[in-house]
């Protein structure tokens, strides 16, 4: 009797194990998506607040909060202080998430302490893909009009020693998969194409002003398929 008990308990457990397989996962037990943690860097005269539409976009598109890390720091020092700064900070986002690398984000100003660390602090060893957006990668005559009132804005100017030698050499080091999305009627950087960079995916999005830049949904969604 015990015998055909546990033959009946045997083939009950072994169909119902055969269903579960054959099931599709519902959304309750489906496995959770997960992504590289993104860190955005925004530019001069700005904060991580001008990425909020931006982070609501990719939360929209499945990133989690815990994924999404927006760094505040203070523009008007140098950009080599605030690339120490942005290394520690993503240290802590990867202790803090267990991942191994972080996709870069940035804007404006943002790419010349991001490129620093990249290429000077180790970064390319915790950066997966970085992603200029309207990047002052090689400098803007803008900047003239404040490079005598900030550190951070002279380093911007065309020519400057700081940029002579961020720029020199291999642009793009490392493993890390780069992008550059510029605009063709960007009035802080002149010449437009100041914003491109060597050995990146260069993308001219069209006319966008440049605080817009990364505002907008359409520059957004060719970022989020780049890093996806």
């Amino acid at each position: 009797m015990q015998r055909a008990k546990r033959r009946i308990a045997t083939a009950l457990s072994a169909i119902a194990g055969s269903l579960l397989l054959s099931l599709p996962l519902s959304a309750g037990t489906a496995q959770a998506a997960s992504h590289e943690p993104i860190v955005f860097v925004h530019g001069l005269s700005s904060d991580s607040s001008s990425w909020n539409t931006w982070i609501a976009d990719f939360e929209a598109d499945g990133y989690s909060s815990s994924e999404l890390y927006a760094i505040s720091y203070d523009w008007t020092k140098s950009n080599v202080t605030t690339a120490s700064t942005l290394s520690t900070y993503i240290q802590s986002v990867l202790s803090r998430t267990g991942a191994s690398k972080v996709d870069l984000v940035v804007h404006s100003m943002g790419a010349l302490n991001s490129r620093y660390y990249l290429k000077n602090l180790g970064g390319t060893s915790y950066v997966d893909h970085f992603v200029s957006v309207a990047g002052v990668n090689h400098g803007t005559s803008v900047a003239s009009l404040c490079g005598w009132l900030y550190t951070s804005c002279k380093e911007m100017t065309t020519g400057s020693s700081f940029l002579t030698a961020l720029n020199s050499g291999d642009e793009t080091p490392g493993s890390v998969s780069y992008a550059a999305y510029w605009s063709d009627c960007d009035a802080a950087i002149d010449p437009d194409t100041s914003a491109e960079l060597s050995g990146a995916t260069n993308v001219d999005v069209g006319c966008i002003s440049h605080t817009d830049m990364n505002d907008d949904h359409g520059v957004y969604e060719q970022v989020r398929d780049f890093i996806g």
